[in-house]
């Protein structure tokens, strides 16, 4: 086991699987006391598995549909409950459903936008609330190259990327005086359990997938976990005590749809 985030509490939503586990996992292994939460027990069990079998670091789990506001503050008050106040939070729980501006409608709206922003605002309040108790911390909201406009087909999660981006400056902004500090990931293009299903509903498989990397992504692949998680473990530690509001493009160089 690692150190660089020894002492560190630190919660990922959505970090019951996929790149959230990873990120989770990653965290543990540096010494992180971490505290996932999602809707699948199961599925929040296997990370809790995952973290024992790695390193054995302390972890909890916390079941929770983040689209209602009082599970947001309670998912950070049951964290705090476990291992004191929060020191990190990444937000990462998020749904990528196809739309184009003219086919989406209030409900599809209201359910990208109610999971997307609205659930990372408002884990973010909780969350800031903690950590100017414990004299700061950091966040990192997880972004798209879809945030800058989107694919014709993205419009309503283009949207909600836009506003998270927002979010990451306004937080930068406003509460670097209270040590905390926050930060974009921006995601290129990953096989996420949401980007299989939804090419799955289309028809295609991974072998397209890989295959549209390979043509479109400048450096020539998906993206993979593995290439997030030095980045996402330096924003979540001390020696980045001084980067607040940057975007970091994990992207292969694919910077906007």
């Amino acid at each position: 086991m690692g150190m660089l985030l020894k002492g560190k509490h630190i919660v990922v939503t959505g970090g019951n699987k996929g790149l959230g586990r990873a990120m989770a996992v990653a965290a543990a292994a540096e010494g992180a006391r971490v505290v996932i939460c999602g809707r699948s027990q199961e599925d929040g069990q296997e990370t809790l598995r995952e973290i024992a079998s790695v390193c054995g670091s302390p972890a909890r789990f916390v079941r929770a549909d983040l689209t209602r506001v009082e599970e947001c503050k309670r998912v950070v008050n049951e964290a705090e409950q476990a291992f004191g106040p929060l020191t990190g939070l990444v937000n990462y729980a998020g749904i990528l459903p196809s739309g184009t501006l003219t086919e989406s409608d209030e409900r599809l709206f209201n359910d990208v936008f109610n999971l997307n922003i609205r659930a990372a605002f408002f884990c973010t309040k909780y969350a800031v609330e903690s950590m100017m108790r414990n004299g700061g911390g950091s966040i990192i909201n997880t972004g798209s190259p879809h945030q800058y406009g989107g694919q014709f087909d993205r419009a309503v999660y283009a949207c909600t990327k836009g506003a998270l981006l927002t979010l990451t400056k306004h937080v930068a902004n406003n509460y670097a005086r209270y040590g905390i500090r926050c930060n974009t990931i921006v995601i290129g293009w990953m096989a996420t359990p949401g980007e299989v299903e939804l090419r799955r509903k289309q028809g295609r498989d991974m072998a397209w997938l890989e295959e549209q990397g390979r043509q479109h992504v400048p450096m020539g692949r998906l993206q993979r976990a593995e290439d997030f998680l030095a980045g996402s473990n330096y924003l979540l530690s001390d020696g980045s005590s001084q980067v607040t509001g940057t975007v970091l493009n994990v992207t292969g160089g694919m910077n906007s749809w």
